[in-house]
């Protein structure tokens, strides 16, 4: 991929993203509104998607050539499991935030005294994202 093709692609995408939110904060806010924002972001996303796969698939396998022979079907793996690794653990984290954070401030909201014990729990939380992000790094070092 040229790297014209590249600044295009990424243009395209910055603009698939800033556009449609930004004619939604713009203007009334209303449901209508929103899912017009949704249906042109959804539209610029996956038309981008479709001309990057187009891009992709017609020029030489130049990348391929240049790396060699050091892009195994391990490496790839490691790469996907690192990603999954970060992402689910995550997404995990956030979840057990949202309840542990919203049950603290409750609590809070009836009885100052529990504040560090419920800080305790919403650190616990946290934490999950963390050792993914860890185990991530620690994939990412053995390949």
């Amino acid at each position: 991929m040229t790297t014209i093709a590249q600044i295009i692609l990424a243009i395209a995408l910055i603009l698939s993203i800033i556009l449609p939110f930004g004619y939604y904060l713009i203007g009334e806010k209303n449901r209508g509104r929103y899912k017009t924002a949704l249906g042109v972001n959804a539209f610029f996303f996956f038309g981008t998607m479709l001309i990057a796969i187009a891009v992709m698939f017609t020029g030489a396998s130049s990348v391929q050539a240049a790396a060699g022979s050091e892009g195994t079907l391990a490496t790839g793996m490691g790469y996907i499991a690192a990603a999954l690794v970060t992402g689910l653990s995550c997404i995990g984290g956030g979840i057990a935030v949202a309840s542990a954070a919203s049950a603290a401030l409750g609590a809070i909201s009836e009885d100052q005294s529990i504040l560090g014990k419920s800080l305790i729990f919403v650190g616990l939380a946290e934490g999950v994202a963390l050792y993914g992000l860890i185990i991530s790094f620690m994939i990412l070092g053995q390949l």
